[in-house]
């Protein structure tokens, strides 16, 4: 225990960052345990759109979403959900909603938004269009 001691006592910046690195970690999987927005795989998410009738909602900007997006997808920028302009979506409250973005990153906090809009089933894509992508799951290009 001595040895412990006097090792964080020589390493205490190293020490801290451990700390802090842990702390982090439990929060994240506290936050993730108990959030309302779920983060589900690709194949969670083709279930969803197939048998429960998800509704895929992009917030990519209109260049991306043309490239290339999830077949049936509705395009609405972050900035339209931050301003609550969701009237393109409004219809879809009670259906699954699954957020995408270019990677996964930043779809967190439009679906945090749309759950407290009133949306009762959201969630987020893993690894987001880039990760659909990967896989060589269907994109429809245009529109």
């Amino acid at each position: 225990m001595q040895d412990i001691m006097e090792f964080a006592h020589n390493h205490l910046v190293l020490c801290l960052a451990w700390v802090v690195l842990f702390v982090l970690v439990i929060v994240t999987t506290f936050k993730g345990l108990f959030s309302k927005v779920k983060t589900i795989s690709r194949g969670e998410a083709t279930h969803l759109i197939n048998k429960a009738n998800a509704v895929v909602v992009d917030v990519r900007s209109r260049d991306d979403f043309r490239r290339g997006h999830i077949s049936g997808a509705v395009n609405l920028a972050t900035a339209e959900v931050k301003k609550g302009n969701l009237t393109e979506i409004e219809k879809f409250k009670d259906q699954p909603v699954i957020v995408v973005c270019a990677t996964g990153q930043s779809a967190g906090e439009a679906a945090a938004q749309l759950s407290a809009a009133g949306f009762t089933q959201v969630s987020v894509l893993k690894e987001g269009i880039s990760g659909w992508n990967g896989e060589n799951l269907p994109l429809v290009r245009g529109k």
